[in-house]
């Protein structure tokens, strides 16, 4: 594939009349994008590209503009009103009937709507164009006859924020739904994805907050704090009702899995009308989010709302007290009525820390995670749980700082943690990391430990490796190695492995068809999370394993996705994966939103400030830390943001499904008033 003419970062180039001259485009994919059919332009903000020299640039840009308008907030006018000109006027350049300046009034226009617009839409949706109409102006002419046939215009709307997150929310519509006061708007764009808001809210790792340009000025917005607000006007006064949905098919599914992945994927099944049963070895759903989410981060009767009850409201059933391997197996499931299975089992199995005097497993020494259970167990069920004396954690994961913050709950006289690494390694979330510190927990980092010391069958202490670093490994990070001679010894009465998780190596027999790999996650297609058996599909943290970091919305994409597969293969006898699926891949390879610089520096405003018990409260029991922001803060913190869609435009010879073609608007959201029926709709994202 080589690039006829266009324009990008600046540089432009012309091979129309030397085709010897026709480079490869500075950008990889096309095919991989268009799939099926032969890719023929491609317009961003950054450029233009032309593949293929019969492309209409005018009516190309007619599609672009047009959905530029439509994507409008309408805040100011040189958005509002400027882009619904040039789609006016581009629309006449293309049909014949324009006026002999109308390419020139295109120009000057894009210019000024680049150079005034207010969000990062507006400064971004005409560029492309005023550098077309600056170098190309003889490129705008009407439309043949021939072109119209092959001409067809895939939009996709997207912005840094949205690309960052897994699964792919709309976040700055959500936020406009703050703006403007419709929380149930808000509310529904998040309810289009996953029933977890609320959930989420509190306790997401921010990969939007990472990406958002409004870091490069005073601080990312408060994207999590926005959501968590949209909820609770939601849960707190009101109840959200949801019917089961009035599309209904004569297909049955099993949910292996009541944790976030199994909970979405039920949930977007049952709004498609499809029955679904959800199985799992526990007794109440949530998985992890349940169990290993202390209640002072995330309160349970939060996610039971959002789980359990949104699940039975719409007409789904549990099946507690049920574990795969156990209880039951895929070719029961399969054998017994059921059309199709989600594997979200989850990885519950503690990684071991491999030191010496581990094989005794002494009194004091438990993993992360059963020390999580038990404090579950005994904070929400009130079993006898006791936690004295010194603590050690090992580990600078989430589930290690879960840990260390719940020990100083439970009593605990100090508590340590130990981790190899630096502190600027720790993979766990920065805001946990320093709510820990700020609750008492003493950090040793490039410790490790290389021996329990044991006593009587109890726990005394553990030697510690002093660890340094050393060169840079393949990913970037820096090594570790034991510094020689250098072993130290702390006393301690417990000490906690959170070092990580595995799937336990029982739960699918090899004779049931479905592949997995050395470790025992399950291999699945990464696009349609299909497994090797037909029929079975598979997500969340036992497809995803260590390399997911355990993140909910990791989990919540996936049951989202599978749900999508899912459907596609119960009902048209195959999966597909969706244009926008790979123009996702497509801008993720070509890095084309990593960009954080700033087209235009913004008003400064601080970011809101979500409050907090004192610190010498939040030790003495297990109730929630963060609270809300109050309304007029989240009017404030939503308009910070600076609306930094992106839109990108593949021109293609067939129409890829679900194409947005010229003045084709986006749907609105599920509407979710509130005791209304929930309807899911398209987004078209």
């Amino acid at each position: 594939m080589r690039c006829v003419y266009g324009i990008w970062d600046g540089t432009v180039f012309d091979a129309r009349r030397d085709s010897a001259r026709r480079q490869a485009p500075p950008l990889s994919g096309f095919d991989e994008v268009a799939l099926d059919t032969a890719a023929m332009a491609f317009i961003a903000d950054r450029g233009f590209l032309i593949l293929d020299e019969s492309v209409s640039l005018a009516f190309a840009f007619s599609d672009y503009l047009s959905r530029a308008a439509d994507e409008s907030c309408g805040r100011c006018t040189p958005c509002r009103v400027g882009t619904q000109r040039l789609s006016e006027l581009l629309g006449k350049i293309v049909d014949g009937s324009a006026a002999a300046d109308a390419a020139d009034e295109a120009r000057a226009l894009s210019w000024q709507i680049t150079q005034t617009a207010l969000c990062g839409m507006g400064q971004n949706c005409a560029r492309a164009l005023h550098e077309a109409l600056t170098h190309f102006p003889e490129e705008f002419g009407a439309m043949t006859p021939a072109q119209a046939v092959f001409q067809h215009s895939f939009i996709y709307v997207t912005a840094p924020c949205v690309e960052a997150c897994p699964s792919k929310i709309d976040v700055p519509r959500y936020i406009d739904g703050v703006k403007s006061g419709r929380f149930d708007f808000a509310l529904g764009v998040v309810l289009d994805k996953y029933p977890l808001v609320g959930s989420c809210g509190r306790v997401c790792v921010r990969f939007c907050e990472g990406a958002c340009r409004r870091g490069a000025a005073e601080g990312p917005v408060g994207i999590r704090m926005l959501k968590r607000h949209v909820a609770d006007q939601a849960f707190g006064r009101h109840r959200l009702r949801f019917s089961p949905s009035g599309e209904r098919h004569d297909k049955r599914v099993a949910v292996i899995g009541a944790g976030p992945a199994g909970i979405t994927c039920a949930y977007k099944l049952l709004l498609g009308g499809i029955r679904v049963d959800v199985f799992d070895a526990q007794w109440a759903a949530g998985g992890m989010a349940a169990q290993g989410i202390p209640s002072y981060r995330l309160p349970k009767y939060v996610l039971k709302v959002e789980s359990e009850d949104i699940i039975r409201q719409l007409g789904g059933h549990f099946l507690y007290g049920k574990a795969l391997g156990r209880d039951f197996s895929v070719d029961d499931l399969l054998g017994k009525g059921y059309d199709a299975v989600f594997l979200a089992y989850g990885a519950s199995k503690a990684s071991q820390l491999g030191v010496r005097n581990e094989e005794l497993v002494p009194r004091g020494y438990v993993s992360g995670l059963d020390f999580l259970f038990k404090v579950y167990r005994h904070v929400e069920g009130g079993e006898p749980f006791e936690l004295a004396g010194d603590v050690v954690v090992v580990g600078g994961g989430n589930v290690a700082m879960d840990c260390v913050r719940s020990a100083r709950r439970m009593g605990a006289k100090s508590v340590h943690l130990v981790y190899r690494r630096t502190l600027e390694d720790m993979p766990a979330d920065r805001e946990e990391v320093l709510a820990a510190q700020r609750e008492g927990v003493i950090f040793h980092c490039l410790s490790n430990p290389s021996e329990l010391v044991v006593e009587g069958r109890q726990v005394a202490g553990v030697k510690l490796l002093t660890m340094r670093q050393t060169g840079v490994d393949a990913r970037g990070r820096r090594g570790v190695e034991p510094v020689p001679d250098a072993e130290t010894f702390m006393a301690c009465d417990w000490v906690i492995a959170a070092i990580g998780q595995v799937v336990a190596n029982d739960v699918l027999r090899p004779e049931e068809g479905i592949e997995l790999d050395r470790w025992n996650w399950v291999m699945a297609d990464p696009d349609t999370l299909e497994t090797s058996r037909p029929g079975v599909f598979a997500g969340g943290d036992c497809v995803l394993g260590p390399l997911s970091s355990m993140t909910l919305v990791n989990a919540l994409d996936h049951g989202e996705r599978a749900a999508a597969s899912i459907r596609d293969y119960l009902l048209s006898g195959h999966t597909h994966v969706t244009p926008e699926r790979r123009m996702q891949k497509f801008l993720a390879e070509n890095r084309l939103l990593d960009d954080k610089r700033l087209e235009r520096a913004p008003l400064e405003k601080p970011r809101a400030h979500v409050p907090e018990l004192a610190e010498d409260e939040r030790v003495l029991n297990f109730a929630e830390v963060e609270g809300a922001i109050a309304k007029e803060a989240a009017y404030e913190e939503a308009s910070r943001c600076l609306r930094c869609y992106r839109l990108y435009s593949l021109v293609t010879v067939k129409s890829l499904q679900g194409g947005h073609m010229q003045g084709t608007p986006r749907e609105a959201p599920a509407t979710s008033a509130f005791g209304a029926q929930h309807a899911t709709t398209s987004f078209g994202r």
